[in-house]
């Protein structure tokens, strides 16, 4: 939620009238009052993340001139993302081949897309290895690239899937050695654990945000009281909150989950996965 204020100076002044005695002492009551009006709306909007200017100029959306591409701002972060992103589920490494692969995220890159997006699950950590071969052979600067992974199911044994901190810090490793990268842009807890409490993840996520390890994180198929709930731990301690939600477009859990997350700022991240279509 973006909330703009025009502010201007109707209504600082007191009233006219023609009892010059009634003027003198109702202005400074009247001004003071506007002042306080206008401090109110201050903190309103800035509390809602967005205070600007009447004259400012938003770049809430903008345009690639090479591409057409469009670009907007990831939740509240100033992260810049294209609108349509390229997914790896079930055609990275299974569905296509490796020169497949790489020729769908030339074509996707040339045109625009920024937003790669990927998994430790997807069959079983190759697509991670297939996506960070193309991208060290392509030899893109990782500063044009929005790479994405999320974190659940890492292995067979009871401590290698889940949310708590151990795999959400060893799991992303493991993400990054494959990848080849430093840092991923986003990284995303896959579904909701209830074995794990929402404290112990959320400070998990700051504490690999805070070493360098991500950039964000975010949420993918939780629902709206979830998303709530890491808010509200973050809040409390001080911690970072996620910035967006990948919606399970397949069993239309977005349509609940918006309706009951009007308060936040996380945006919806749909990818294109080509083998689905």
């Amino acid at each position: 939620m973006q909330v703009s204020f025009a502010c201007t100076d109707h209504g600082l002044k007191a009233p006219r009238t023609s009892e010059p005695n009634k003027q003198n002492t109702s202005s400074p009551n009247t001004a003071s009052a506007a002042r306080a009006r206008f401090r109110t709306v201050a903190l309103i909007a800035r509390s809602l993340g967005s205070f600007t200017h009447r004259h400012h100029i938003s770049l809430k959306e903008s345009t690639g001139k090479l591409t057409g591409m469009k670009y907007r701002n990831l939740g509240k972060s100033g992260l810049r993302v294209s609108c349509l992103g390229l997914g790896t589920w079930v055609t990275f490494g299974g569905q296509i081949s490796d020169e497949v692969a790489e020729q769908l995220m030339t074509i996707a890159y040339e045109n625009g897309v920024n937003l790669f997006d990927t998994a430790e699950v997807y069959s079983a950590g190759k697509a991670e290895i297939i996506l960070g071969n193309i991208i060290k052979k392509k030899c893109w600067r990782r500063s044009s690239l929005v790479i994405t992974t999320k974190l659940y199911w890492g292995g067979k044994a009871e401590t290698e899937r889940g949310l708590s901190r151990k795999h959400i810090i060893e799991g992303l490793k493991g993400s990054l050695q494959r990848l080849q990268l430093e840092y991923v842009d986003v990284v995303f807890a896959n579904r909701p654990d209830c074995n794990t409490p929402m404290e112990e993840i959320v400070r998990a996520m700051t504490h690999v945000i805070n070493h360098g390890m991500s950039m964000y994180w975010g949420t993918s198929r939780w629902s709206a009281m979830e998303i709530m709930e890491a808010y509200s731990v973050a809040r409390q301690f001080n911690l970072i909150p996620p910035v967006c939600e990948q919606a399970n477009i397949i069993y239309s859990r977005g349509i609940k989950w918006k309706c009951s997350c009007q308060s936040f700022t996380i945006r919806l991240v749909l990818e294109w996965f080509p083998g689905l279509l």
